[in-house]
């Protein structure tokens, strides 16, 4: 296993937004007339940290991801005091990435100001198309030229990396109007493009309800047509569905992918974290805090903290929870690096690559597990392999 902790990243979730999307399955719910408890919200994510202060390990910060719901309805202020608070607890790296994911629709010039001077460094303007009928169908609350306007007003107040959340495969899209979102999103000159597909995910409106998707083959000619733009652009794709300039790339999301460690604080929130048990050996366990957010507010006066689950990860489940993430990087991963974070003997792993490199899922080469173009297609159908299952 590793000789050392890996790198240390803080998850922040938010969980309100102004209306739930159809398409969404994350922890987000409407706040309702009391409005936004920002007072009680500060106080239990500072609360949430010193509980798992423990876990860090006196590791220094390298990122902090603000996600939601729609974080930038909280104020300037608020964003302000909760990483002073933080700062109180953790050192932050010299370099630290602090990203807060905004809502076109729920912004303005003033409050980017606010961000920025809060500390915030990098913006992931949630998009996701520029045309009225998707906007329509997706349920988003902002049109296309208040996120052209929201783009403008960021980088008037300063942003100078910024992260264009956009979705293909939307309902009735067509693949020449899908490259029309592209080319606009090009034209306001991001650092990094999320570039995503749409599903289905259980527990939607759409999983009930499916709207018009288009046809397979659509969507292949879309994929294929918009990876071509988006690297003819300089934007070089480094993950599945991320593509950024050269040194661009989202360093949060780098160190998920990477297997790094983050903690994760707010109603929700995940974190993966490593550390020695009580016989010297690694243990890697992830946990989750309490989903509701009032449910999570009353655990603020509650000695046991706002942990509402964990488990280790198992020996043998290793292999494909590493794999999972270092194969979405269209770097890969070094062997070296494999076997030190799986506890796994690289001949394992080599008497079981065979088959995947006669699909051509994997690129032939020395010392290092990297996916090709195909095997980033059919992940699922590499990591079977890789993981003998």
């Amino acid at each position: 296993m590793a000789e050392a902790l890996p790198p240390l990243s803080l998850y922040i979730h938010t969980p309100w937004c102004v209306r739930k999307c159809p398409y969404c399955d994350f922890n987000s719910h409407e706040p309702g007339a009391q409005g936004l408890p920002e007072e009680a919200y500060l106080a239990a994510l500072l609360a949430d940290l010193e509980h798992d202060l423990p876990l860090a390990a006196e590791r220094p910060l390298q990122t902090i991801f603000i996600g939601g719901g729609t974080p930038s309805l909280l104020s300037p202020d608020f964003y302000q005091r909760l990483f002073q608070g933080i700062q109180q607890r953790l050192a932050f790296a010299p370099t630290i990435e602090i990203t807060l994911e905004a809502n076109p629709g729920t912004t303005e010039q003033q409050r980017f100001v606010g961000y920025r001077e809060a500390g915030i460094n990098r913006l992931s303007l949630g998009i996701q198309s520029f045309r009225p009928v998707q906007l329509e169908a997706l349920g988003r609350i902002h049109s296309g030229q208040e996120a052209l306007t929201a783009v403008g007003q960021a980088r008037s107040a300063g942003f100078d990396n910024i992260n264009i959340d956009l979705m293909h495969g939307l309902p009735q899209q067509t693949p020449e109007q899908a490259m029309e979102d592209i080319d606009q999103a090009l034209a306001l000159a991001p650092e990094h493009l999320s570039w995503y597909q749409l599903t289905l995910e259980p527990n939607t409106a759409f999983f009930s309800h499916p709207p018009p998707l288009p046809e397979e083959e659509a969507l292949w000619d879309i994929q294929e047509a918009g990876h071509v733009r988006l690297e003819r652009a300089g934007l070089q794709r480094y993950e599945i569905s991320a593509y950024a300039r050269l040194g661009s790339q989202s360093q949060h999301n780098l160190n998920y992918w990477r297997f790094g460690d983050y903690l994760g604080i707010g109603a929700g929130a995940h974190g993966k974290l490593t550390c020695i048990d009580e016989n010297g050996q690694w243990q890697i366990e992830r946990r989750w805090k309490t989903r509701q957010p009032q449910s999570y507010l009353r655990r603020l006066d509650d000695p046991r903290g706002f942990v509402a689950g964990k488990q280790p990860i198992e020996a043998d489940e290793l292999p494909l929870e590493f794999a999972m993430n270092a194969l979405r990087l269209t770097e890969g991963a070094s062997l070296k690096t494999w076997q030190a974070h799986t506890g796994q003997p690289v001949e394992l792993l080599l008497d079981r690559l065979q088959i995947a490199h006669e699909k051509g899922l994997l690129v032939e080469m020395p010392e290092k597990l990297r996916a090709s173009p195909q095997g980033l297609l059919f992940l699922n159908e590499l990591l079977a392999l890789i993981s003998d299952e």
